[in-house]
């Protein structure tokens, strides 16, 4: 089945504290032949920018994420899996499947936020309380991701879409750590747990018709859009749908060249 399909197929799997290891079993099972991972996440938004002089605009770009991220908490995960024809797996059911994870640590009672980021996710259906309640654990998630065979791979590969700040809160749970000092250091974990990453927003600079972000490219491309916009497992669905479709239509099914590189970070600066 390629990823042009009806809503009444996919089934967006809620992942909860009480489900999450139940679900990674999944994951584990279908990871080896459905090895396009399209991720999107969703977080507070951006609260501060660094004041001082920069040597160029990808260092401040870096710098602004890495204090975001270093302060901030991930909300929601997204993640479709698909072969490399956009297949999906059904996980032995009669609907093909899709993650979404919600978190539990942020609380929008106690901890910083951008107004706007939130209120967009309050509309989009997002419950705050439920998250905080009943979400998944961020630690125990990183340990499961790690043993699952879907980070640390260069079998699989990375599908996303202006996806600095993804990765940012991805690594910083996995490593347990803030974000590294430098682009360089961030590049250089990057290459570690993602080996092969593509970044549809980097892909599109090749593409002359195509502009905007993902709803707007999805529309140019004629995608229909499944479950509910700014939320990370539909977005993350579309994600998949659009790259497949790019990469059958802008780059006759060849896009390896244009791996690692992270729209609006530099590749290998420090």
């Amino acid at each position: 089945m390629a990823l042009l399909t009806k809503s009444d197929s996919i089934h967006i799997r809620e992942v909860w504290e009480h489900n999450l290891d139940e679900e990674f079993a999944l994951i584990r099972d279908i990871v080896d032949d459905y090895p396009f991972v399209a991720m999107d996440s969703e977080f507070p938004g951006v609260v501060i920018r660094p004041v001082g002089s920069f040597k160029n605009i990808t260092h401040y770009n870096y710098q602004t994420l890495k204090d975001n991220v270093d302060m901030l908490k991930l909300i929601q995960l997204g993640l479709t899996f698909s072969d490399d024809k956009g297949n999906l797996p059904t996980c032995g059911s009669d609907k093909y499947c899709i993650w979404q994870f919600n978190f539990r640590e942020f609380d929008v009672s106690e901890d910083v936020y951008a107004s706007d980021s939130i209120e967009m996710l309050k509309q989009s259906g997002i419950d705050f309380k439920k998250n905080h309640e009943m979400g998944v654990g961020s630690q125990r998630f990183a340990e499961l991701l790690m043993s699952s065979g879907v980070v640390l791979n260069d079998s699989i590969h990375w599908l996303t879409f202006h996806s600095a700040y993804d990765f940012g809160y991805l690594l910083k749970l996995l490593t347990c750590r803030s974000l590294p000092d430098t682009q360089a250091g961030f590049f250089s974990l990057i290459h570690i747990y993602f080996p092969v990453v593509y970044d549809i927003k980097h892909l599109m600079r090749f593409c002359n018709s195509l502009h905007g972000g993902l709803n707007k490219l999805a529309e140019l491309l004629e995608l229909e859009r499944i479950g509910i916009c700014h939320q990370a497992g539909s977005d993350s669905l579309l994600t998949s749908s659009a790259f497949m479709k790019l990469k059958d239509g802008f780059f006759n099914g060849s896009t390896e060249k244009y791996a690692g590189v992270l729209y609006g970070l530099g590749i290998e600066e420090s």
